[in-house]
């Protein structure tokens, strides 16, 4: 079994056709312990945002984010994880503890509790004016049969991907991971077929990172029958940006009566964030001087 998370990517030599791979379970295993999920629900939070790491990958620039939502009208609402190029990411779903039971022994229902009468979209921030945007309709619901819509359309790239979330019995993440395989312009169909057969015996990548002791053991079944490089290997981790002083700021953009208000009604002032379900404090006469400073600063 492989120990830490972490991506991997390889070219074969020919340059026809290039694949990436990452294990993911402390990432979802962490999403799903601060989301309190469902069974069903980790699995498709789990997905969605292995999917975003593995295409965060690509982006170069430090500040570039990549962001993918989910929304197929299905119960457990829009899944959201949005990663940077550093490998960190960060991702919600609207409502973590639904559930429905399987129709298939061994397999969750993602893609009913999900649903397919929506959109993925991407969006990549890259420094520019404005950002990507990538949107298709849901196939599936299943995530990965999206995802790969979603390079055929928008991208115009021909790809296969497998991504994967074992739950154990105790609602904790037992293996989680994925797999993008890309054709390259040119790409012969011959080397295709060698690499769709070995990923067809490889079986689902959840159940190869359980059995597998690396990921580049994993990319020498892909790529069995073909000479490759390892191009890159990439740290992964649960990571939010959110911070005391940025949702600081944000709640001193309230009106004075709005933050009283809150105070009165409640009791204490404080602010769960999304993504990480941090839940952060205020006193209401620091973000008074917060608004003080901030007035001045624009006068």
């Amino acid at each position: 079994m492989i120990d830490n998370d972490y991506l991997i990517k390889a070219v074969d030599r020919s340059g026809q056709v290039r694949i990436s791979i990452a294990h993911t379970t402390a990432v979802v295993d962490e999403a799903r312990t601060r989301h309190v999920t469902s069974a069903t629900a980790s699995a498709a939070l789990g997905r969605v945002l292995t999917a975003a790491l593995l295409m965060g990958s690509d982006m170069k620039g430090e500040r570039d984010v990549l962001t993918i939502r989910v929304d197929g009208n299905g119960i457990c609402g829009p899944i959201i994880a949005t990663v940077d190029s550093r490998g960190t990411g960060r991702a919600l779903i609207s409502n973590p503890q639904t559930d429905l039971p399987s129709k298939t022994p061994g397999k969750l229902a993602v893609g009913e509790l999900v649903g397919k009468n929506g959109f993925l979209e991407v969006i990549k921030d890259l420094g520019m004016k404005q950002p990507f945007v990538g949107k298709v309709p849901l196939v599936s619901g299943e995530i990965a049969e999206d995802v790969a819509s979603y390079f055929l359309l928008s991208e115009q790239i021909p790809s296969l991907v497998s991504l994967g979330v074992l739950v154990d019995t105790d609602l904790s993440i037992k293996a989680a991971g994925g797999l993008i395989v890309q054709a390259l312009p040119g790409a012969d169909d011959s080397i295709l077929e060698i690499i769709e057969n070995n990923i067809n015996a490889l079986g689902p990548i959840s159940e190869a990172v359980v059995r597998s002791s690396s990921l580049e053991t994993i990319a020498g079944q892909v790529m069995m029958g073909l000479s490759y490089n390892l191009a890159d290997r990439i740290p992964l981790s649960f990571k939010c940006n959110c911070n005391e002083g940025r949702l600081a700021a944000i709640m001193a953009g309230l009106s004075v009566e709005e933050l009283q208000e809150i105070e009165q009604n409640v009791g204490k002032i404080e602010v769960c964030c999304n993504f990480c379900n941090e839940r952060y404090q205020f006193e209401l006469h620091d973000l008074l001087q917060i608004k003080k400073h901030k007035a001045l600063e624009e006068f």
